[in-house]
């Protein structure tokens, strides 16, 4: 889809393709790309002539090359959706994509500009691949910048342009330029341009999947907290806040010119504070904006106060980086909770008619058979009503990425958000760890069953019996 404006013609693009991604396409989950649309409305906004390549829907990258074909772009910003945690895992199919999609670019004789966490992380990469530039940090501004740039030159340098990565110089190495102070004035931003994707697509895919549309937001940037495996490549340790009266205000335009169901709230912590969530809920109550969401959160936060005002907003459900059920793994995270918060969160949320669900993290260093069962039986205990399981992910940038470092290999991510396989070496392989994966899940549904548990102790006790040799092929790296 396209608004046309003056200046040089901009295609802007992201590289996660559901259908390259075997487990996330049978969820069928798909949100549209909210940082892209975000650098669509602004560039609009601001006069610049703007199309949009939704990948999420698309076939492959061939429907990319189309688009450039039929659009003949000058300028090509693909800008990734840090918003979203599968973009965030930096797979290896999506980077291979994201690599085809700058050379063909390139290829068409475009000035590109390139911005995400695996272009940040490996910004060579994508220079290589023919990128003119990688923004760092914050879009948004550094993004107008780079197109009125190439708006006066069509070949003008980025070098006064501040925070960028550009190609080596003589010496060899990728030169920066200066460092852009953090954005923090969110609400000066429009709302996303949803008008730029195909919104009926999207209704089509999660109405014949789940029967409703789920739709994305974001009401904050950034984390403070410092878990030790946590990668912040775009925004860091800040955190920076929209009002609640403007997120509110999102709420009742993104009804009437969208009309979701249900709202994901994309935030890594979604409100922060109790006296936040309560003005929020009070401003949606004032606009009649309530729309089921869900947020993400932290047991810590889920006092009495944040939780009654979340039901108030029209919360259906909240996800807790839970991890472990170990106290002792989640001090060695550098986590920050307690166990008893969980438990106390957990129990506040279902109290108030919330549904919580779990995070939780397989394989850290020094996770051992106890621990395993602290965390299943945290799962007995408390009955949360879904969880999402993975293993310990290293990724650059974290503390546990230079503790793990020495033991990875050449492959350093995965090649899909399926493959759960570990990187380092854990106390036990992938194999036994994706067996616990599938005894938690099916304990969570065994207990909202009200099944007899009897048949998931034979599986634990068949599997402690074997832990033994699956450490051993753990420490023989097999």
């Amino acid at each position: 889809m396209s608004v046309r404006g003056s200046g040089p013609k901009v295609l802007l693009a992201h590289s996660y393709y559901l259908r390259y991604d075997a487990k996330q396409l049978r969820r069928m989950k798909p949100y549209p790309p909210l940082a892209t649309l975000l650098v669509a409305a602004l560039a609009r906004e601001h006069g610049h002539d703007v199309r949009v390549f939704d990948a999420m829907l698309a076939p492959g990258v061939e429907a990319f090359e189309a688009a450039l074909d039929a659009e003949r772009p000058d300028v090509v910003a693909l800008v990734e959706d840090g918003f979203n945690f599968l973009t965030k895992m930096c797979t290896l199919r999506m980077r291979r994509a994201a690599l085809d999609m700058v050379s063909a670019a390139r290829s068409r004789g475009c000035r590109i500009v390139v911005n995400g966490s695996d272009a940040t992380d490996h910004p060579a990469q994508y220079l290589a691949a023919g990128a003119d530039a990688v923004i760092v940090g914050d879009v948004e501004p550094t993004f107008l910048e780079v197109a009125a740039a190439w708006a006066a030159d069509r070949s003008a340098g980025l070098e006064a342009v501040a925070g960028l990565l550009l190609p080596a110089g003589a010496d060899g190495r990728l030169r920066r330029t200066a460092p852009r102070p953090a954005f923090e004035e969110l609400d000066a931003l429009p709302f996303p341009a949803w008008d730029l994707v195909d919104v009926e697509a999207y209704r089509e895919a999660w109405v014949g999947a789940h029967g409703r549309l789920s739709w994305n937001m974001v009401a904050s940037r950034g984390c403070p907290y410092g878990c030790n495996w946590c990668a912040k490549p775009l925004f860091g340790r800040r955190y920076t806040q929209r009002s609640p009266a403007g997120v509110a205000e999102e709420m009742r335009r993104l009804r009437d010119e969208v009309a979701p169901d249900h709202i994901w709230f994309a935030d890594d912590i979604f409100g922060l504070t109790s006296q936040w969530i309560e003005s929020f809920a009070a401003e949606v109550t004032r606009r009649g904006a309530r729309t089921p969401f869900m947020i993400q959160s932290r047991a810590n936060l889920m006092r009495p106060r944040a939780v009654a005002a979340l039901a108030e907003a029209g919360a259906e459900e909240v996800w807790l980086g839970v991890e472990s059920g170990s106290q002792r793994i989640l001090d060695a995270m550098e986590k920050g909770t307690r166990i008893e918060q969980i438990r106390e969160a957990t129990r506040a949320l279902r109290a108030a008619g919330v549904r919580s669900g779990w995070f939780i993290q397989l394989g850290y260093l020094g996770e051992g058979w106890e621990d395993l069962l602290r965390t299943r039986d945290l799962i007995r205990d408390e009955r949360p009503d879904e969880i999402g399981v993975s293993v310990s992910y290293p990724l650059p940038g974290t503390r546990f990425y230079d503790a793990v470092r020495a033991q990875l290999g050449e492959k350093r991510n995965w090649e899909d958000t399926g493959e759960l396989a570990m990187m380092f070496h854990g106390t036990y392989t992938t194999e036994f760890y994706r067996r616990v994966r599938d005894l938690l899940h099916d304990e969570v549904d065994a207990l909202a069953a009200g099944a007899d548990l009897a048949p998931l102790d034979r599986r634990w006790a068949a599997l402690a019996a074997e832990r033994e040799e699956y450490r051993n092929l753990a420490v023989a790296g097999r």
